[in-house]
C-alpha cells in the first residue's frame, strides 16, 4: 500500500469515518473510496453494501476481479439513562457486537452496582458529547422520560446523523417532545428520523423485552443506512 493512501486511511479511521481500499488484483493498483464518496463511485453497489455489512469481500468486474477492504468503525450505542431498561440493553448489545456506554447524572442511577462492566458516566451527556462526539456510527437511545435530559442528547444525535435515534415514551410525550424540537430549530425531516415509540413493534412489557425491542431497531438501523441515500 502506498505511502499517501495509508495516511489518508489513517486519517478516516481516527474521525471513525468508513472507507473501503479497492484493489484490482491482476495491476496491484489501489484506491481509497470514503464512504461518503461511496455512491457515486462505479462500484457503488457492491462497495455499498461491503459497507453495511462491514466484511470484505472479492467481486468480479468488468477489469477483472477486485478486492473490497472494508475498514468500519465499531458500532455503539450511546443510553442516556441508567434505568431498568438499560440495565438488560448493556449486555445484549455488548452480545451483538455493539460497543455500549450508559449515561445519566443522575449519581443514584448512574451506580457500577448497577452496571457492572459496563462502561457508564454519572455526568450530564453534554460532557459527556465534549470527550467522545457522536457521529453517524453511534446510535442514540433516550430512556429517561425527563426532557431536561434526553432533549440535549436526542438533539445531539440528530445534528450528528447518528445512524439510529430513539426515544421511550407515549406518542403524547413524543407530541410535545417535537413541539420542542420544531421550537429549536429542527424540520420535520429530521424529526421524523426519531424513532418514538421507540423500538421494533414486538407488543414488549417488560424492561427486558423492551430493551430486545430497541436492541432490534438498533441492528435494523444499522444494517440498511445508506439505503435511502441509494434510492
Amino acid at each position: 500500500m502506498e505511502r499517501a493512501l495509508l495516511v489518508a486511511l489513517n486519517a478516516e479511521r481516527a474521525a471513525r469515518r468508513a472507507a473501503v481500499v479497492v484493489t484490482d488484483l491482476a495491476s496491484g493498483a489501489q484506491r481509497l473510496v470514503r464512504e461518503a464518496e461511496a455512491a457515486g463511485d462505479p462500484l457503488a453497489g457492491p462497495i455499498g453494501e461491503a459497507l453495511r455489512s462491514g466484511r470484505s469481500a472479492t467481486i468480479a468486474a468488468e477489469a477483472g476481479e477486485i478486492f473490497l477492504n472494508v475498514q468500519v468503525p465499531p458500532a455503539r450505542i450511546v443510553a442516556i439513562g441508567a434505568v431498568h431498561i438499560a440495565q438488560a440493553l448493556g449486555p445484549m448489545a455488548g452480545l451483538a457486537g455493539f460497543d455500549i456506554e450508559i449515561v445519566d447524572p443522575r449519581t443514584a442511577f448512574g451506580t457500577p452496582e448497577r452496571f457492572p462492566g459496563l462502561k457508564l458516566s454519572a455526568e450530564w451527556p453534554e460532557d459527556v458529547f465534549a470527550r467522545q462526539p457522536l457521529d453517524p456510527y453511534s446510535a442514540l437511545v433516550a430512556l429517561t422520560h425527563d426532557p431536561k435530559i434526553d432533549d440535549g442528547p436526542i438533539a445531539a444525535g440528530l445534528r450528528a446523523g447518528c445512524f439510529y435515534v430513539g426515544a421511550l415514551g407515549s406518542r403524547k410525550t413524543h407530541a410535545r417532545r417535537v413541539e420542542r424540537l420544531v421550537a429549536a430549530g429542527f424540520g420535520e425531516a429530521e424529526i421524523a428520523r426519531i424513532e418514538a415509540p421507540i423500538g421494533l413493534d414486538i407488543a414488549a412489557a417488560t424492561p427486558a423485552e423492551i430493551a430486545v425491542a430497541i436492541l432490534g431497531s438498533v441492528i435494523r438501523a444499522f444494517r440498511r443506512r445508506g439505503l435511502e441515500r441509494a434510492a
